[in-house]
């Protein structure tokens, strides 16, 4: 299926790395420009060239803090100068897994606090400065990188999830008629750097090994895979395209059947 990404320039929020970067690969593949934007330029550079080298495409590396709106606005303002238009924002920049993941008796609100400037409101900043450009070129796909505890409540920084989910609707709802759709994804247990990180911290909760964890995991997903990372950045090549024109406001769980929820 071709999906008409030719000729779009794409940026990519926390694209060095992760779903960031498988993001910007398949991006990339699919014929857009892509820009990959956060804090560490050599690393970003290194991505870049590592991509245009597997892709053939083009990829740009630009530095910006989603924690600073005037950096946020820079970065566009070059994207929009450097490259002409602005079609796609992937929003990915945030601390995998959430800085509060223990007790409300350990918590500490400015780590919460944290999390919800960098992911909600980082996310936020990036969505308010590229809607001038999307709105001026008549096409624009907004897609939201969420998370899975979003929907249930066993970690604090879930909360930084939900919000996500009502600033994905609402903005639908305003950029809509301008031919923007705006989404958010919820991926699930994802192989990548940090995934092991985390069976890590939760193995030391549980007084159990990092293997365990990973294979509960394994166990409780209806599909009994960890996924990859190249399954979310296809998911998201396609709500980027102008075949899920159809499609916004919605929240969509990438999680291989792991979430119990019913969602109507």
């Amino acid at each position: 299926m071709d999906l008409e990404l030719g000729g779009r320039t794409a940026i990519v929020t926390g694209g060095s790395l992760g779903i960031g970067r498988a993001t910007a690969r398949e991006l990339a593949a699919e014929g857009a420009t892509v820009v990959i934007t956060a804090r560490r330029l050599p690393l970003l550079e290194r991505t870049a060239k590592e991509l245009e080298a597997e892709t053939g495409g083009r990829v740009v590396p630009y530095a910006s803090d989603t924690n600073d709106t005037e950096s946020v606005r820079a970065m566009v303002r070059r994207v929009a100068d450097d490259l002409g238009r602005i079609d796609i924002l992937v929003n990915g920049a945030a601390a995998p897994s959430g800085l509060v993941r223990n007790s409300v008796e350990e918590a500490d609100p400015e780590l919460l606090l944290a999390d919800i400037n960098t992911k909600v409101v980082g996310y936020f900043r990036c969505a308010q400065a590229v809607t001038p450009h999307m709105k001026a070129g008549g096409y624009g796909r907004i897609i939201n990188i969420g998370g899975l505890t979003g929907r249930s409540s066993h970690a604090l920084s879930g909360m930084r999830n939900l919000a996500i989910v009502h600033l994905t609707k609402a903005l639908s709802d305003q950029l809509g008629p301008s031919g923007i759709t705006v989404n958010t994804l919820h991926p699930g247990v994802v192989e990548t750097e940090h995934i092991h990180e985390l069976y890590e911290k939760e193995a030391a909760k549980r007084g159990i090994t990092a293997a365990d964890v990973e294979a509960d995991f394994v166990a409780r997903t209806p599909i009994r895979r960890i996924l990859e990372a190249v399954e979310i950045a296809q998911t998201v090549c396609f709500l980027a395209s102008p075949r899920a024109a159809a499609i916004t406001g919605e929240s969509l769980g990438i999680d291989g059947g792991l979430t119990r929820g019913i969602f109507l």
